[in-house]
C-alpha cells in the first residue's frame, strides 16, 4: 500500500529569508494526520536566502540527517566542527543528550536548497556526535546508494535507529526495483523530477509512505532524483 503525500498538501511558511516546507507537523503548521511516519518524524525542506540562516538553537534525542541539493549550507555546533555541506553530501548529527548549532548559507548572492530530516534515535541519551560525507554522483547515478544505515556498512554515515537511507539519480526510463522484508516500511522522497512507482505518478517534491508491500518498482518517466528510506 502506497500513500501519497503530494507536495501542494504540506505545509508551507515563507519568512522571508526562509521558505519551508514540511512534509509532517513541524513548528506553527500541526496536523494531526501527519505526524510523521514510523521512525521518521521530520522532512522539511527548505530554501535560505543569501546570506541567512539558523542562529544557534538547541537539539536532544534525535538523528538530524540534512542534504544539499544546490547551492552551500555551513555548519558549526557545540562539538567544535564547523563545515560547508555542498550538492552530494550529506551529514548525519546524533544530538543525543544535547547539541547546539547553527546553519548558514555563506554566498552573497545564491539562495541554498535544502532538506533537513529527522528521525528519532532507538534509544535516547546517547553521546552527541557528527559526520558529514560526500557520495560521487557515479555511485548513485541509475541505482540506490546506501547514504546512512545502523552500522555504517558500505561506507554510510551512521545513525542510530534500525534504518536505511538510499539515494538514487536516475535517467529518464530507467528502472530500479528495490526489496522490503516482512514488516519493514518504506518513504519515497522525490527530490526533482518525476518518476512511476508501482503504478503510481509522483513529482518533485512528492513523498509517498510504504506498507505491506514487498517490492517497490521506481521508474523515472524524467530525469529524477530520489530519497529512500527503509524503516521498521
Amino acid at each position: 500500500m502506497l500513500q501519497i503525500r503530494k507536495s501542494n498538501e504540506r505545509g508551507h511558511a515563507n519568512h522571508g529569508w526562509l521558505n519551508t516546507y514540511h512534509t509532517f507537523s513541524f513548528s506553527t503548521y500541526h496536523d494531526p494526520k501527519h505526524m510523521g511516519f514510523r521512525s521518521l518524524r521530520v522532512m522539511n525542506e527548505d530554501w535560505v536566502a543569501p546570506g541567512q540562516g539558523f542562529g544557534t538553537h538547541p537539539h536532544q534525542d534525535m538523528e538530524i540527517v540534512t542534504y544539499v541539493l544546490e547551492g552551500a549550507l555551513e555548519h558549526k555546533d557545540s562539538m567544535g566542527n564547523g563545515e560547508v555541506l555542498r550538492p552530494g553530501e550529506f551529514q548525519r548529527m546524533s544530538a543525543g543528550t544535547g547539541i547546539t548549532h547553527s546553519e548558514f548559507n555563506p554566498s552573497d548572492t545564491e539562495p541554498v536548497h535544502l532538506y533537513q530530516i529527522w528521525l528519532f534515535p532507538d534509544q535516547k541519551g546517547l553521546k552527541p556526535s557528527y559526520e558529514q560525507k560526500r557520495f560521487p554522483e557515479s555511485e548513485r547515478h541509475n541505482r540506490l546508494r546506501l547514504v546512512a544505515s545502523p552500522t555504517a556498512e558500505d561506507g554510510s554515515l551512521q545513525i542510530h535507529q534500525n534504518a536505511r537511507i538510499y539515494l538514487g539519480q536516475l535517467d529518464q526510463g530507467s528502472r530500479i526495483l528495490q526489496q522490503f522484508a516482512s514488516g519493514r516500511h518504506g518513504w519515497l522522497q522525490v527530490l526533482r523530477g518525476s518518476v512511476s512507482v508501482n503504478g503510481h505518478s509522483l513529482q518533485t517534491s512528492d513523498g509517498a509512505a510504504v506498507s505491506d508491500e514487498s517490492e517497490l518498482a521506481i521508474q523515472a518517466t524524467e530525469n529524477a532524483e530520489i530519497m529512500l528510506f527503509d524503516l521498521p
